[in-house]
């Protein structure tokens, strides 16, 4: 790792869908994380508003997060709507190795790091 630059900005996408109760409840959970943490981007994925961004992933489950940084995906899992929840996850994963991900969940990264920066 060249130490002359600036570490890359963590990102955490919430993958969801407008008809689900639950990710009803998660906006204002994860509008919250936003403002708790202003180093980290936050960026709100609806998958079938979305479906090109999302491409071939399947999302079985909501809402769901997909936290990476640079190339480096941390974590792509269900999360209960709770901002502790959320909170423990982010801390846990502070400096974390990548985890083993399915292509699409890799390539969905890629594409959101791309559209975000």
């Amino acid at each position: 790792m060249n130490t002359d630059q600036a570490p890359l900005t963590p990102l955490v996408a919430c993958l969801c869908a407008t008809w689900c109760r639950v990710c009803d409840s998660y906006h204002e959970v994860f509008a919250q994380l936003r403002e708790r943490h202003p180093g980290i981007r936050f960026v709100w994925v609806d998958i079938e508003d979305d479906e090109e961004l999302v491409g071939d992933l399947e999302v079985e489950t909501f809402p769901t997060l997909l936290v990476g940084q640079g190339a480096q995906l941390q974590f792509i899992g269900p999360v209960t709507p709770q901002l502790a929840t959320a909170e423990r996850l982010l801390a846990g994963l502070a400096g974390a190795d990548a985890v083993a991900a399915s292509p699409a969940a890799q390539a969905l990264l890629a594409r959101l790091q791309h559209s975000c920066s």
